[in-house]
């Protein structure tokens, strides 16, 4: 069964690209691009919503006010305006992963092969394939630790409610710089039923095919005062204890999009990602030790962020951001 979700949001400095095309041409979802100042000028695809840099400008929402320019953190302006016109569930996604004839996510309840809890990090695309690949964010000095794959037969069927699915992507999956510049082996992932982390269990995940259910939208916000590359990972490593605190978990479904990446420079991706590789255990253990199940989600993201600054994870402009971020929301869902 699947859900019924009311927006997709893309960020995007380019023509209409393929993918673009194929996710407008889904009537049954409201599709919602956010252009840059790099973005053509007379942006234009049927059956979107575009909003362009004077759009965005013209919304009056308070992230404005301090949201970088050329950053792939425009995104949240996208995402507000999904609220405002009523979203229910908000897919994340980009404009090079061209989505399947059957792309859908499963229902946000019901049952579910799920893993142990209290497993820590694991390597979700070890449930996807055999070959030798981990997503961008896993940390690296576990890449070589069979004892971080989750083993089938420890899945149990539980009746659970998803928070967030991260859907995975073919092709060109979403890897660090270093598989990348030592394999870089295109990957077609299996196709099986979906794997959900209980609590305690976690994986990176990202924003490139990726299902937010309306309960935790706060969580959608993409620090845009940190590496690009480590933008949404890090959204990701902050979101995972506060679904957990909420009673939510975190499910990733087989591939349901195609990537065809946009041009990268590796060693540049490299150099981003360079957070991604030292901070993940230290954003876990902060974000976790800030937060509490009697406080709301926004509250509980406020307080981890307030933490990963005292910890010089991020700045204190990140938290004037996310502040914003936050006064934008409650008052678009009072």
């Amino acid at each position: 069964m699947s859900i019924q979700v009311s927006s997709i949001v893309i960020t995007s400095i380019f023509a209409p690209t393929k993918a673009v095309k194929k996710f407008a041409s889904f009537n049954r979802y409201k599709l919602v691009v956010v252009g840059d100042k790099k973005s053509p000028a007379h942006w234009q695809e049927d059956n979107v919503t575009y909003l362009s840099v004077a759009a965005q400008e013209a919304a009056g929402f308070r992230i404005s006010q301090k949201l970088p320019f050329n950053h792939y953190g425009r995104k949240m302006v996208g995402y507000l305006h999904a609220i405002r016109e009523g979203a229910q569930i908000i897919i994340d996604t980009d404009d090079d992963n061209i989505p399947y004839d059957d792309w859908e996510f499963p229902a946000m309840e019901g049952e579910f092969a799920v893993s142990p809890t209290n497993r820590g990090f694991v390597n979700i695309y070890k449930n996807f394939t055999s070959h030798h690949i981990w997503p961008r964010g896993y940390p690296l000095d576990l890449i070589l630790d069979p004892g971080h794959n989750l083993n089938e037969k420890d899945l149990a069927i539980e009746t659970v409610r998803i928070g967030i699915w991260q859907g995975l992507a073919d092709s060109d999956p979403d890897v660090d710089a270093i598989y990348r510049l030592i394999d870089n082996t295109e990957v077609f992932f299996d196709k099986r039923m979906p794997v959900v982390l209980a609590e305690g269990t976690l994986c990176p995940f990202n924003s490139q095919n990726t299902a937010v259910r309306r309960e935790l939208f706060p969580l959608l916000y993409l620090p845009a005062y940190v590496t690009f590359r480590f933008t949404d990972i890090l959204r990701g490593l902050v979101a995972q204890p506060i679904m957990w605190a909420h009673g939510y978990c975190l499910g990733f479904t087989e591939a349901s999009v195609l990537q065809e990446r946009n041009p990268h420079d590796y060693l540049k991706d490299f150099e981003s990602e360079i957070p991604c590789y030292l901070h993940p255990s230290r954003v876990i253990a902060a974000v976790t030790c800030a937060i509490s199940a009697g406080n709301t989600v926004s509250e509980n993201l406020r307080r981890a962020y307030a933490e990963l600054a005292k910890e010089n994870i991020v700045t204190a402009q990140e938290v004037e951001l996310l502040d914003l971020w936050l006064t934008d929301l409650a008052e678009l869902t009072k």
